[in-house]
């Protein structure tokens, strides 16, 4: 069914008394785009048709049009999130918009006041190193965004494998619905999670390493070879993706057991 057709379908059911006013703009919001010329469409209605905000990618967009995007976002919802945001795209937001408020997560900023409400949804976010850090913000910072709770640890790679075992038991009477492993350098360690959690879990390849390979390469071949099941990838670097994909499982977990 085309765009219009659901809007008229919508419209006749309320009009046939079968769907409230209410119910109708909550529908039509779904669809909702707006235009930012000459340069950006933007997908208003992602968050009520998805549960997903609309987030801003930042690289390769000059600041300005960056700014320009977060406030237009801004002016319907309390925050936006940029991803893979450069220190000048973060000094042009604090010049546009300087009575809004500005905090950095990881790779990500988080422009906007105030805090989502919580769905339930439960999520523990690992990183294998510090330098794994920055991009497993990111994603923490979606899913949070997303209304999950996230409990975060690290530096507790397959280098000093010891180093996982609290965590792991923390995880344990965290009883989280998902669970985001970040790694650079072999990428192991969300196989080794991946066994012993029994829950799904979100292989964050990260660019961290030496010579060939330390782009990513040898960490996202590594987790897509893993023989360990339930263990999914993203892309290297992905945090937005991790985070997204692990909210929408915590998410859904949460909604059913309400049920």
């Amino acid at each position: 069914m085309s765009r219009d057709g659901r809007i008229t379908g919508i419209l006749s059911a309320v009009a046939r008394g079968e769907l409230s006013p209410e119910a109708a703009e909550k529908e039509l919001g779904k669809f909702e785009v707006r235009y930012l010329d000459p340069f950006a469409v933007l997908d208003a209605g992602r968050a009520s048709r998805k549960g997903v905000p609309e987030i801003v990618y930042a690289a390769g967009k000059p600041p300005r049009q960056t700014s320009a995007i977060c406030a237009e976002i801004l002016r319907a919802h309390d925050r936006v999130l940029v991803s893979a945001a450069s220190p000048e795209h973060e000094e042009r937001i604090r010049h546009d918009l300087p009575d809004t408020p500005l905090r950095r997560a990881g790779r990500a900023l988080v422009v906007g006041d105030g805090e989502p409400e919580p769905t339930g949804g439960r999520v523990a976010a690992i990183s294998a190193g510090t330098s794994d850090i920055p991009v497993l913000e990111e994603a923490v910072a979606v899913a949070r965004e997303m209304g999950v709770a996230v409990k975060t640890f690290n530096d507790v790679g397959v280098a000093g494998i010891h180093r996982l075992a609290g965590p792991l038991e923390d995880i344990e009477r965290l009883d989280p619905d998902c669970v985001i492993v970040a790694a650079g350098m072999e990428g192991a360690l969300p196989s080794v999670v991946s066994a012993l959690v029994s829950v799904p879990v979100v292989g964050l390849p990260t660019s961290t390493g030496y010579g060939l390979g330390g782009d990513g390469t040898a960490a996202i071949m590594s987790m897509l070879q893993s023989c360990s099941p339930g263990l999914s990838v993203v892309n290297v670097d992905n945090g937005v993706g991790a985070g997204v994909v692990a909210a929408m499982i915590a998410n859904r977990a949460a909604r059913r057991s309400r049920r």
